[in-house]
């Protein structure tokens, strides 16, 4: 491929794209903790994800950060990046290398359904494309989160002496959940767990 390799190592600046394992360069593509691990030397992303970071593994989880806006493109080396908003949680960016004759992307995880949770996702032009593939295959359909809302609304109003447990992921699914019930109407009290409201209150 080129400008990286299968472990997403970028050989002309020492960085990897979202390792594993704690390196000296490390470009994370969004806050989730199979994206964003502790001990690098030196991290770049988005103000958002530095900021989930810090608040999820503390302050001093990696050794130094530097934060890039979307669209602004930074040039290291002879490579030039640009974050674009990913759509998948608050901060979550696609990756955009350009040299002057190529211009890669790798998405991360992404996700292109509208979420007023976090930035829109936005389709970025190039000519490879390294993409997050979980949910690539035609037998997963996801239903629209605006039915699936009614659902829980309707279930609250049919026994509404019950107290409901809705497990969600402290970071990401439970802010668009939340969003969602508040949009469809729901004004009631909502408790969270600890690990989301550190999110939420950021």
């Amino acid at each position: 491929m080129g400008i990286i390799n299968h472990k997403l190592y970028i050989e002309t600046i020492n960085a990897y794209i979202d390792p594993m394992m704690a390196v000296e360069n490390a470009i994370i593509t969004h806050g989730h903790a199979d994206h964003a691990r502790i001990g690098h030397q030196n991290v770049l992303a988005t103000q958002n994800t530095i900021d989930i970071m810090k608040i999820r593994y503390g302050d001093k989880c990696a050794g130094s950060f530097q934060s890039i806006e979307y669209h602004k493109p930074l040039k290291i080396n002879n490579l030039n990046f640009t974050f674009f908003p990913a759509g998948h949680i608050l901060g979550s960016a696609q990756i955009l290398i350009e040299t002057k004759n190529s211009r890669l992307l790798i998405t991360g995880d992404y996700k292109t359904s509208p979420d007023s949770s976090c930035q829109s996702y936005e389709l970025v032009e190039c000519d490879q494309l390294i993409t997050e593939a979980t949910f690539g295959l035609p037998v997963f359909q996801h239903p629209k989160p605006e039915n699936e809302i009614k659902k829980i609304l309707k279930a609250f109003e049919k026994n509404d002496t019950k107290t409901y447990i809705i497990g969600a992921y402290a970071l990401g699914k439970s802010q668009r959940v939340i969003k969602l019930l508040r949009d469809a109407g729901y004004d009631e009290t909502i408790y969270l767990h600890g690990s989301q409201l550190k999110i939420c209150d950021y």
